[in-house]
């Protein structure tokens, strides 16, 4: 028997040290470390205390192999997309609840989508959850016929894939409702780029703005999901004749971006133009910008996605199908009533 105060074994410790530890056999001792039902609390008691002392940690990877599972879910995330950074911890939690673990792989400026998805498929990863896909729908049924998948975000025209996404243009609308309720009629959106995000929100804002009757103040300024982008729209609202009143940006970053020229060049927010962004990043929330925003609820968005794996894993589901999760507007200080209602327009 190993003195557990003296040991101190040169190789990784194992299964057998930890049984000849308690005197149990290797048998009682994995179904203590699995939690598996049987054994007493006291037993319990011994074994994981005699595992802790010794240093041991099961080997996941032999275990998961020796069962063809991994157990292991494939995220594919921008790195610079502050929401999805925010939606990782939401997923990792849902993930974690159904006994399932994550490999986070990265879209950067050097790194596209194609090959962060090489590198979770290397992985052995039994699905893939896909953070605003910009991949063909073609790519994603063929990736989803070699594992589940399921894009969150984005929505597709066909039903290739499981899509776990918010409702996009109702929530610029409820936006442009917001502002509009407020008197404002001169409501600009900053653009988001291409891709079906930014087409959905873009779509939003314009039926919105038809709706409230002010298709006739309708200004798209072109930009991308970065400050930046926002900073030159900032610039470019400046030089408008006349500016509008509120403007929507396509995310957070680009409403920071935009808030940031604004204020640079002494305009006062809310007092002179209202900004609403979306997401309800942390950016947002920051007690000198307090950006009302749109929330897509990213702890509904990662359990539908979560759920949607484990049913196709575990559940045998086959069909695919989509889930539209409502978002929902925060109102903070970044907006206030038009600042001169007799303006004409």
């Amino acid at each position: 028997m190993i003195d557990l105060n003296t040991a101190e074994p040169a190789r990784r410790p194992r299964l057998e040290d930890v049984a000849a530890a308690v005197g149990m056999s290797m048998a009682s001792v994995s179904l203590v470390l699995r939690g598996a039902p049987g054994p007493s609390s006291a037993t319990r008691t011994r074994v994981l205390e005699a595992a802790n002392l010794l240093g041991y940690r099961p080997d996941r990877t032999a275990s998961l192999l020796a069962r063809r599972r991994s157990r292991l879910i494939g995220v594919v995330m921008d790195v610079s997309n502050t929401f999805h950074a925010q939606l990782i911890e939401d997923v990792h939690a849902a993930a974690d609840r159904h006994g399932y673990d994550l490999v986070l792989s990265t879209v950067t400026h050097n790194r596209d989508e194609t090959r962060a998805v090489e590198t979770l498929l290397d992985f052995r990863c039994e699905a893939l959850v896909l953070l605003g896909s910009e991949a063909s729908p073609a790519r994603l049924n063929a990736l989803d016929r070699q594992l589940p998948v399921v894009v969150v975000g984005r929505p597709l025209p066909s039903g290739g894939v499981d899509v776990v996404r918010a409702a996009d243009d109702q929530g610029v609308a409820e936006a442009v409702e917001y502002v509009a309720g407020l008197g404002h009629r001169r409501i600009a959106y900053v653009d988001g780029g291409r891709g079906a995000i930014a087409t959905g929100r873009r779509r939003g804002y314009q039926q919105a703005m038809r709706r409230q009757r002010l298709g006739t103040h309708l200004q798209v300024i072109p930009g991308n999901s970065t400050e930046e982008s926002g900073a030159r729209a900032g610039r470019t609202l400046l030089d408008a004749d006349p500016p509008p009143t509120a403007v929507l940006a396509y995310n957070d970053r680009s409403a920071v971006g935009l808030i940031d020229s604004l204020v640079r060049a002494g305009v006062d927010i809310p007092g002179d133009m209202s900004v609403v962004g979306y997401d309800d990043s942390p950016l947002s929330r920051l007690t000198h910008i307090e950006l009302t925003t749109v929330s897509q609820n990213p702890q509904q968005l990662a359990e539908h996605a979560v759920t949607a794996v484990i049913e196709r894993l575990d559940g045998g589901r086959t069909e695919h199908r989509e889930v539209v999760v409502a978002p929902r507007l925060v109102v903070r200080g970044a907006t206030a009533p038009v600042p001169d209602l007799t303006t004409p327009g």
